[in-house]
């Protein structure tokens, strides 16, 4: 049955909804398909990637390749420290960001325009990697964990959007009733605030987390302990450099090798790396969506 009340759409108004439809159905197809081919990929048999009989859909179905990933102690070892890479390092910027976007969403906050203007002046200028390289080893960093987490602890533009929220979305009047009360500043900011700040939190975690899972070349450059490598530098060396680590190969025959076994293995490997942001993405979702659009788009 048809809404009577329903505003009739005109010729041209219909002939964009379908150009829009048409080719965000495009957009999204052409990002979905690289990553169904990848995945069809990894659960292919070595012959049958080579030969090109894989395009949609799994050609002889087979595990090998995430068994002998499951095998690699290199492997295993870099997921490992890319998960302590990002949870550390997600809630020391989360901890900062929020310490230092709180005071400078009060208005009573003597100096804040300055330290906004200085924060803004690294949007266009920033030491270089040399002077950074000097810091990171004049501290002591130097191949240790602390290189990957300090020098990137804070970023403007989280802060920027984590201030804007805080300004638009906690009332004054809130913060007056609990100064009456006796409230100081710092339980007004853990009790009260953050609290009430899930949607902006998760937008930090998420970019934070995003940030450290796929970061590569600080450990490239700071780090030389293989027992630090997180895992997108131990990617980057099987994926780019066809350095194989022997332990994926070692129950594979060499006819299978030659059959490109380690195509295969690369396609699971890029599988393994995106399962982590994957299944964290789902959670926090409806907080994403809500705290991009209050902390981006008012004030």
């Amino acid at each position: 049955m048809f809404n009577k009340n329903r505003i009739k759409e005109s010729f041209g108004d219909r002939v964009l909804l379908i150009s829009l439809y048409t080719l965000l159905s495009v957009l999204m197809l052409s990002v979905l398909y690289p990553l169904l081919y990848i995945l069809s990929s990894s659960l292919s048999s070595p012959r049958a990637v080579v030969s090109g009989q894989v395009w949609l859909f799994p050609v002889e179905f087979s595990f090998r390749a995430y068994e002998s990933v499951l095998q690699s102690s290199q492997i295993m070892l870099g997921y490992m420290n890319s998960i302590i890479y990002m949870v550390v390092g997600t809630l020391i910027n989360v901890v900062l960001t929020v310490l230092l976007a709180f005071p400078l969403s009060q208005k009573n906050f003597y100096g804040r325009n300055i330290v906004v203007i200085i924060m803004m002046i690294t949007f266009f200028f920033n030491g270089g990697l040399i002077p950074t390289y000097l810091l990171v080893k004049d501290l002591h960093m130097l191949d240790t964990r602390w290189a990957l987490w300090l020098p990137s602890a804070l970023s403007v533009f989280q802060v920027i959007v984590a201030r804007t929220f805080f300004q638009t979305s906690i009332p004054s009047e809130l913060q007056e009733a609990a100064q009456i009360d006796g409230c100081r500043d710092i339980r007004f900011l853990v009790s009260i605030v953050v609290p009430l700040s899930k949607p902006v939190l998760a937008v930090l975690a998420l970019l934070y987390s995003v940030g450290h899972w796929n970061a590569y070349f600080d450990a490239l450059i700071y780090l030389r302990s293989e027992h630090l490598f997180p895992l997108q530098y131990v990617l980057r060396n099987l994926l780019i450099l066809n350095a194989a680590d022997p332990e994926m190969l070692a129950n594979t025959a060499q006819k299978m090798r030659d059959q490109g076994f380690e195509t295969v293995l690369k396609y699971a490997l890029i599988v393994v790396a995106c399962i982590p942001v994957l299944v964290m993405y789902p959670f926090i979702q409806k907080h994403f969506v809500k705290g991009v659009m209050i902390g981006s788009l008012k004030g």
